[in-house]
């Protein structure tokens, strides 16, 4: 593993929107073989293999081999990482939601 790929994490692998629609299509099935993922884009099976690498450096996605084809599955376990981070933040969107509120009904009254 180069330098680069310690760095990486589950948010800098969700950061691509290409690696976003992969999850995407992937959470549709239970296994999808790499050429039906690649039909989906206007790119090369080549690009589309480096993004589904990114995702398996994270653990988003498994893939295993099925004679001569490789299939990809979803492991959406590591988004839990982004859904606790962004819980964290929403009772500061709820609060300000919940002042916005109330000077709209200030305002009427």
């Amino acid at each position: 593993m180069n330098e680069n790929n310690q760095l990486r994490d589950v948010y800098d692998a969700i950061a691509d929107p290409t690696r976003r629609e992969l999850i995407h299509l992937l959470s549709e099935s239970e296994e999808i073989p790499l050429h039906e993922l690649t039909a989906q884009f206007p790119m090369g099976r080549t690009a589309v293999s480096k993004h589904l690498t990114i995702l398996k450096e994270v653990g988003l996605v498994h893939d295993r081999k099925v004679g001569r084809e490789t299939r990809f599955r979803l492991d959406a376990s590591p988004l839990r990482e982004v859904q606790d981070w962004v819980g964290f933040y929403s009772k500061y969107w709820s609060t300000n939601m919940l002042r916005l509120n109330q000077l709209f009904e200030e305002e009427e009254e």
